[in-house]
């Protein structure tokens, strides 16, 4: 199979998430001028998973790869657009729809719903088998396993700190999420209970302002990656708040974003994935 197959040239958008809310007008479209991109799926557990491909177009040599973890909001316009910004920096980016078998995130009008009625049922292990079978994928479709990586937003950031604990080839991990906090049945651990396990190294991106990750629970994961001489760095930028990288929302705060990014790729390069 042909690993373009599936993409095509400035793949229409889906849309945003209803229960984000009205999309700000600060929101970033990336343009598919050389990039190839469009919905996928994946062979996982049995099952087909939905997902967001993008890579660069017209290059056939083995691509570095990474994986996209969605926000609570699913694979929508936003992490799609994700996708094609780091298409059009080299990679090949993929974003599976991790919640396909609870339910579909499109659906739901408020976050408050959206979170007790499907993302509370989606549990850590199915999850990290299904980026495991995403990451395969991806290597089916030219990309490099050798060069991936993870990054992850909100529900995601908390993902890829699972995942640098997960999978062993993971080359590096980056960006923001929950770090600690109740355990269930479908969240057995935080990312401050794997730090001494953490086997690739992770850049956590944060905001001051944040309500969500208060900086306590921030000094509690830098004290357990310290204990653990663990391969990680943090940083807060004082002026951001909860998902300062969403930039269709009212919480984007741009430059901390805009550095972010860029302390992102420059992880990612560091650490052997570009």
């Amino acid at each position: 199979m042909s690993p373009n197959e599936t993409l095509t040239p400035s793949a229409p958008a889906s849309g945003f998430a209803r229960a984000a809310g009205a999309p700000s007008v600060t929101a970033i479209v990336t343009d598919g001028e050389n990039v190839l991109s469009g919905p996928t799926t994946v062979p996982s557990q049995g099952d087909a998973m939905p997902a967001w491909m993008a890579r660069p177009a017209g290059q056939h040599d083995a691509l570095p790869v990474v994986i996209v973890v969605q926000e609570i909001f699913g694979v929508h316009e936003h992490i799609q657009d994700l996708c094609r910004r780091l298409a059009k920096v080299g990679y090949l980016a993929i974003a599976p729809e991790l919640y396909f078998r609870q339910g579909d995130p499109a659906h739901y009008d408020d976050v408050g719903t959206l979170l007790t009625e499907l993302v509370s049922k989606v549990p850590d292990s199915q999850v990290l088998s299904d980026l495991d079978h995403t990451a395969y994928f991806a290597a089916t479709q030219g990309g490099d396993l050798r060069r991936l990586a993870i990054t992850g937003f909100c529900w995601g950031g908390r993902i890829s700190w699972l995942y640098a604990a997960h999978n062993p080839q993971l080359r590096a991990a980056a960006w923001y999420g929950k770090l600690t906090g109740d355990k269930t049945l479908t969240m057995p651990k935080h990312p401050v209970d794997v730090a001494t396990q953490l086997t690739a190294p992770v850049l956590g991106l944060y905001g001051a302002q944040d309500k969500s990750i208060p900086l306590e629970t921030i000094e509690t994961m830098r004290q357990a990656l310290r204990a653990a001489n663990a391969d990680a760095e943090i940083v807060v930028y004082p002026e951001a708040g909860h998902a300062f990288n969403a930039d269709y929302r009212p919480s984007y705060h741009a430059p901390s974003a805009q550095d972010g990014w860029q302390r992102m790729l420059a992880w990612f390069a560091r650490f052997g994935v570009k």
